[in-house]
C-alpha cells in the first residue's frame, strides 16, 4: 500500500478502494487524514483545517505551560505545534529526562485538557536557534567529524537508540489512541542541509511507523524553493512548505503543488516576527504584512503554522548561534516579535492576527486572558564578591593535561568555559604574537593573572600581541557561545579547537579546567561567596562572580510571585543566576537584548539570591554602583555595533 494513500485512509473501521480520492466515511473511531481529491486534511471523517501556533515546552516554564497555551487558544489556534529537543531529553548519552520541565508528555497532556490538537516535531535537528539545533553535544566527542543528518551509522545508531525510548512515550497521545497528535514531522528543513540524503529520510519515517504505526501522518517542512524540497522531501510524508509576511503566498504554494499536485496547502512556519543575534538590530516583522499574508493564505483555504506565536527563553546555556558571513550568537530572549510576548504579553500584533483568524476559525476561540503582571522590584546591591581566577582551582574538578589544546568535546563538557593555562618557556620577543585560529567561540586571554586581551570568533580576532618571558603562566578563558543550529556546519566543536602558537612557535603542554556553570559548581560559587563578609566587594578585575540578596515587597504574595525583568546598566558581559536558575547570558554593552526575564516562579518571599558572573567590566569601584535593578520594563531593541 502506498504511503500517500495510507496518509488518506488513516485509522478507518471500514477500508476504502484504493486511490486518493476523498475520504468519504465517518469514523467511528478517531482518524485522522488526508484528503487528496478535495485538497483537505480530515478530521474523523469531515473536512478539517487547522491554525496552529509554536509554542516550546523547553523555552517557557513548567508552571506556565497552561497559561501560555490559554493565550495560543486565545489567538485562535486550535492546535499546538512544537519540537522535541533531544539534548533536552538525553543530556549524555544514556542518561533521560523526561521529568519536570522536560516532561514533554504532560505538556502535550496540557494542550489537549485545553482544546488544542498537536502537531509534533520529533527531529532529530530542529534548529530553533537551540544550541547545537537540538542535538546532544556528545555526538561529537568520539569524533567531530560524526556525519550528522544522515544514513551513516555514526549517527543513526545513537538516534536510533533516542527513537526507542521516545517513541514508545508518544503513542498513547496519537490521535487515533484518544490522544492530541494528529501529525509528526520528519527532520527539519532537511532540504537546507546539504547532505541530500533520501535513505536517512525513509530511515525517519521507517522508524516512525515502526512505533507508531503506518496510519501515522507523517510531513516534512522546507522553505519555498523549488531546491530545498528537492532534498528536503520524501515519498513517505507529505511535503509542507514555510515563509513569512511579505512573501508570493500564490508563489510558495505554488512550489508545493510542484511535489504535492493535490492535497492541503500547508505553511507549516508562518513567521510574524524574525530572530536576533548579539551585536545586531533586534528584528521585527510590521503588524500590517502579517496580516496582510495570514489572510492571504486564508483565502487560498491554507492550513497554517504560526512560527512562533510565543517565543519564550533561551534560559541557561540553550542558545545557539548562526555561521553567516561571521559567527553569530543568538541572544537568551526569544521574543522573536511574537503575538504572545516573552513574558506572556498580549501584543497589538495579537489582537489584529486574533481578529484574522476569527475570521475563518469555526471552533470556538476563548477571550484573552488578562495581561500577566510585572513588577519593578528594584535595585539590588552586590554584597560579594570573588575573581573567577582565583576561585577557578575550589570549583572546577582536577584539571586534564595534554600537549595540545582539548576540546569541550574531548573533556566531556557541554557548555560554559575552559580555562586554558600554559607556562612560557624560553625568552620570547617583545611582545610577541598570540595565535589562537582554533578558537570557538571567544577567549579572554591572561598573562600572569593579567587580563590582556579578548579574543572573538564573531569578530574574526584571533591573534594579540602579548609580553610575556620564561617562566610566565599564560591562560585563556574559552566561552561557548552556542553551537551552531542551522545550516551547513553543525559539526561545531567549541573550545580551543587546533594548535596554538606564540609566534612561530606551536605552544605544547596545556592544563584545561572545566567551568560548566552546572548546577553543582553554582553550588560551589555560592557557598564561596556565602563565606565572604558582607559588603565585601575585592578589587579583583573582571572576569569576577558577585551576588546580592533581596526580598520581595510587602504586599507581594509570596505563594505566587510576580515577574520582572533584570536590568544591568553598567555591567558588561556575562551569566546571571537567581536562586540557582541559570537565566543566560546578557550583554547589553552590545545589544539589541538589555534585559533578562526573571519568571516569578523563580523567586520566593526572602533571602533571593542573585548571582553573577561578570566577564568584562563591573561597575563596582565603588559599593553604591554595584548594583543591578529588577524593573517592569523589558528592553529587547537596544543599541548595537552592527
Amino acid at each position: 500500500m502506498s504511503p500517500r494513500l495510507l496518509l488518506m485512509l488513516a485509522i478507518l473501521p471500514v477500508t476504502l478502494p484504493a486511490g486518493r480520492g476523498a475520504a468519504q466515511h465517518f469514523s467511528a473511531a478517531p482518524s485522522f487524514g488526508i484528503d487528496y481529491e478535495n485538497n483537505t486534511f480530515t478530521l474523523d471523517g469531515v473536512p478539517f483545517r487547522y491554525v496552529s501556533g509554536t509554542v516550546h515546552y523547553f523555552r517557557v516554564p513548567r508552571a506556565y505551560w497552561s497559561d501560555r497555551l490559554l493565550r495560543l487558544r486565545a489567538l485562535g489556534a486550535n492546535v499546538l505545534e512544537t519540537y522535541v529537543e533531544w539534548n533536552s531529553h538525553e543530556p549524555e548519552p544514556g542518561e533521560y529526562q523526561f521529568t519536570g520541565q522536560q516532561d514533554l508528555v504532560a505538556f502535550l497532556q496540557e494542550a489537549q485538557r485545553q482544546g488544542l490538537l498537536v502537531i509534533l516535531r520529533t527531529g532529530p535537528f530542529i534548529d530553533a536557534e537551540r544550541e547545537f539545533g537540538g542535538l546532544p553535544y556528545w555526538l561529537l566527542s568520539a569524533d567531530p567529524q560524526t556525519p550528522l543528518r544522515t544514513s551513516d551509522p555514526r549517527f543513526l545508531e545513537p538516534l536510533d537508540r533516542w527513537f526507542d525510548v521516545l517513541l514508545p512515550k508518544l503513542k498513547p497521545l496519537l490521535y487515533e489512541n484518544g490522544g492530541p497528535i494528529i501529525m509528526l514531522q520528519v527532520e527539519n528543513e532537511y532540504g537546507s542541509f546539504h547532505a541530500c540524503d533520501y535513505v536517512y529520510l525513509q530511515h525517519l519515517a521507517d522508524r516512525l511507523r515502526q512505533h507508531l504505526g503506518e496510519s501515522a501522518v507523517l510531513f516534512t517542512t522546507d522553505g519555498d524553493s523549488q531546491s530545498l524540497l528537492h532534498c528536503g522531501t520524501t515519498p513517505a510524508a507529505y511535503a509542507t512548505v514555510d515563509f513569512g509576511s511579505g512573501t508570493d503566498v500564490a508563489a510558495a504554494f505554488g512550489v508545493q503543488r510542484l511535489f504535492e499536485s493535490s492535497g492541503p496547502l500547508v505553511n507549516s512556519e508562518y513567521y510574524p516576527g524574525w530572530l536576533d543575534h548579539w551585536g545586531y538590530p533586534h528584528s521585527t516583522r510590521s503588524t500590517e504584512d502579517v496580516v496582510r499574508t495570514m489572510n492571504e493564505m486564508f483565502d487560498m483555504q491554507a492550513n497554517v503554522n504560526v512560527y512562533v506565536a510565543h517565543g519564550g527563553t533561551s534560559f541557561g546555556f540553550s542558545a545557539g548561534s548562526n555561521l553567516g558571513n561571521n559567527f553569530q550568537a543568538c541572544p537568551t530572549s526569544y521574543d522573536y516579535d511574537a503575538p504572545i510576548a516573552e513574558n506572556g504579553y498580549l501584543t497589538d500584533k495579537f489582537y489584529a492576527m486574533r481578529n484574522a483568524t476569527l475570521s475563518v476559525a469555526t471552533w470556538s476561540v476563548p477571550e484573552p486572558p488578562p495581561q500577566p503582571a510585572v513588577l519593578a522590584y528594584g535595585a539590588v546591591q552586590m554584597t560579594a564578591s570573588e575573581g573567577l581566577l582565583a576561585a577557578v582551582r575550589g570549583l572546577a574538578d582536577d584539571p586534564v593535561t595534554s600537549d595540545d589544546p582539548l576540546t569541550f568535546e574531548q573533556l566531556r563538557q557541554a557548555y560554559g568555559f575552559v580555562l586554558y593555562s600554559h607556562n612560557v618557556t624560553g625568552v620570547q620577543p617583545d611582545p610577541v604574537l598570540l595565535n589562537v585560529t582554533g578558537l570557538r567561540d571567544r577567549g579572554y586571554v591572561f598573562v600572569d593573572g593579567a587580563q590582556v586581551g579578548i579574543l572573538s570568533r564573531g569578530e574574526n580576532i584571533y591573534q594579540l600581541p602579548v609580553s610575556v618571558q620564561e617562566g610566565s603562566r599564560l591562560q585563556i578563558l574559552a566561552e561557548n557561545q552556542g553551537r551552531i543550529c542551522f545550516g551547513n556546519f553543525l559539526n561545531d566543536i567549541k573550545g580551543i579547537v587546533s594548535p596554538v602558537f606564540l609566534g612561530s612557535g606551536r605552544l605544547s603542554g596545556w592544563e584545561q579546567l572545566s567551568v560548566p556553570l552546572n548546577s553543582t559548581q553554582l553550588g560551589r560559587v555560592e557557598r564561596l561567596l556565602a563565606g565572604r563578609a558582607t559588603n565585601r566587594l575585592t578589587a579583583a578585575a573582571a572576569p569576577a562572580f558577585f551576588t546580592g540578596e533581596f526580598d520581595l515587597p510587602a504586599g507581594v504574595d509570596a505563594d505566587s510571585p510576580t515577574d520582572t525583568f533584570l536590568r544591568l546598566d553598567g555591567w558588561r558581559r556575562g551569566v546571571a543566576f537567581v536562586n540557582g536558575f541559570n537565566l543566560g547570558r546578557y550583554w547589553p554593552a552590545q545589544g539589541p537584548q538589555v534585559t533578562l526575564y526573571v519568571p516569578g516562579t523563580l523567586l520566593k518571599a526572602a533571602s533571593n539570591r542573585l548571582t553573577l558572573l561578570e566577564l568584562e567590566e563591573a561597575p563596582c569601584l565603588a559599593t553604591d554602583t554595584c548594583r543591578v535593578t529588577l524593573t517592569d520594563t523589558p528592553e529587547l531593541d537596544g543599541p548595537t555595533p552592527h
